[in-house]
């Protein structure tokens, strides 16, 4: 089975930290789908097309990866294009963060 990732986000812009994620993913998947969600009710630094055509001039040496974007639920969307695995990033935090009864020590 063809693996293809959706990687969600608002892309409002596109940063060095979300290449690195599309780089990583073009490794580990056949397929890359990049969505750029967006929200008619809330303000954006760019438009929705401003944002997918940012991310186009970034990947346009990549392989295996399109560029698309929703306003719906991203559920619906992985259905409706085939993906079998949402792509997501995390930024490192402490995980004493997490629970202030925790030693701080555990968290790096």
């Amino acid at each position: 089975m063809k693996k293809i990732a959706v990687y969600p986000g608002s892309f409002d812009p596109i940063t060095n930290g979300h290449v690195d994620i599309i780089k990583r993913g073009l490794r580990m998947f056949d397929e890359l789908i990049i969505l750029v969600a967006y929200n008619r009710n809330k303000k954006t630094l760019f438009s929705v097309e401003e944002r997918q055509e940012l991310i186009r001039e970034v990947i346009k040496d990549c392989k295996n990866v399109r560029v698309d974007c929703s306003d719906g639920l991203l559920v619906d969307f992985v259905k409706e294009s085939g993906a079998n695995v949402i792509l997501r990033g995390c930024a490192p935090f402490p995980i004493s963060s997490m629970n202030s009864s925790l030693p701080s020590s555990i968290g790096g």
